[in-house]
């Protein structure tokens, strides 16, 4: 929210710009054992929405407002929640999402830089108020 304002400040002020929030695939569909993260992310998308509308309307059409939705991806914060401290195999919870992802692996940063680089590009010039989904096809899964 600060950064938007900080950096949508100068965008209104020369009437273009892009900003890309972070939202999380948990803003669709709540993770079962943290429900303020996903609350906190699902504000995060509802901002986004909000924002595109607002800055295109009350500043200029040329300032784009999206956000990118990271599905599973190993980090510091989750890493020994998938995956076992010490054997570094997947742990229960792990081997489920992966069951879950069609593509069956968990994210890598630089999975996030193609989706990222097309929003910040003229190649998307007429999409604002969206929430891109980079989840390794696990939001397309219905496991039937």
């Amino acid at each position: 929210f600060l950064s938007s304002q900080v950096f949508g400040r100068g965008m209104a002020e020369r009437g273009e710009g892009v900003i890309v929030n972070i939202s999380s695939m948990n803003a669709f569909r709540p993770l079962t054992r943290i429900p303020a993260y996903s609350a906190a992310k699902s504000g995060v998308s509802n901002f986004t929405r909000w924002l595109a509308v607002h800055m295109a309307q009350e500043h200029s059409p040329r300032i784009r407002v999206n956000a990118i939705a990271p599905g599973f991806f190993l980090t510091d914060q989750n890493r020994f929640l998938l995956t076992d401290a010490e054997s570094g195999e997947l742990t229960d919870r792990g081997r489920t999402i992966l069951e879950h992802t069609p593509m069956d692996r968990f994210g890598d940063p630089e999975d996030l830089l193609g989706t990222l680089l097309w929003l910040l590009s003229p190649a998307s010039a007429f999409v604002t108020g969206v929430v891109v989904p980079v989840d390794g096809g696990f939001s397309a899964f219905s496991g039937v």
